[in-house]
């Protein structure tokens, strides 16, 4: 749907780029370690270009249809364009076509078809596995007890590149209240990370958004997925 015309979707790239980097280096981590994960559902491809143009390297999508609707248009763009909902298995064949990374892993059936779908088309796709920290049944994700188990079948999968982990934690208006799910997520990716499993890497952590990216930044973010602060407030 198209924005409002007073947001400056340039200006508030740049203003969250410059706190992404003040939060990084407040952290004690190296500047540039932490990417801006533009959210782009229900924005307008003008929209989406003022973003690129300002500084955006990576959208996130949430859905499969909507992502290929735009496809055509971001053709070209210096933009990597992620999964970051979650995925219906029969959509699993337009998913790899599609996408240059896949953020909502949490189902084995679901990465054997994704598996083939990448052997079919001769590519290597990253994904994260998302974590359900919270144990909230509205959301998606595996659960931290069982985290370790999946990776290890997963990790048998020779067309997926796992990277790392993505959590979507339980909202809270003070953002503090969030750190002890953000760095729950950091300690399960290192557990992961300990096992040395052949295929895996967990050098991206996905968590926080517009209201608690700093927080997750603190906690070992790498991947920040961060919409309304750019593009305004969405229906």
């Amino acid at each position: 749907m198209p924005l409002e015309a007073s947001i400056d979707v340039g200006s508030n790239v740049r203003a969250v780029l410059e706190s992404i980097e003040q939060a990084t280096l407040r952290a004690g981590r190296p500047a540039g370690s932490v990417r801006l994960v533009a959210v782009s559902k229900t924005v307008s491809i003008e929209a989406i270009r003022e973003a690129i143009a300002a500084g955006v390297t990576d959208l996130g999508e949430n859905r499969v249809q909507e992502a290929m609707a735009k496809k055509p248009d971001l053709a070209g763009q210096p933009v990597a364009v992620h999964l970051i909902g979650p995925l219906q298995k029969n959509k699993a064949n337009r998913a790899v076509e599609i996408f240059d990374g896949i953020q909502t892993l949490d189902d084995l059936e679901l990465a054997a078809k994704l598996d083939r779908a990448c052997e079919r088309l001769g590519k290597q796709m990253p994904v994260l596995v998302q974590l359900n920290v919270g144990k909230e049944p509205s959301k998606s994700g595996i659960m931290e007890d069982q985290a370790v188990a999946f990776v290890q079948k997963a990790a048998a999968f020779r067309h997926l590149s796992i990277q790392g982990v993505m959590a979507i934690p339980p909202y809270f208006e003070n953002p503090e209240e969030v750190r002890p799910y953000f760095a729950l997520v950091r300690r399960k990716a290192e557990q992961i990370g300990a096992q040395g499993f052949e295929n895996v890497s967990m050098r991206e952590l996905s968590m926080g958004m517009s209201h608690d990216f700093v927080i997750a930044i603190e906690e070992g973010a790498t991947l920040v997925r961060i919409g309304t602060a750019i593009f305004g407030t969405r229906a």
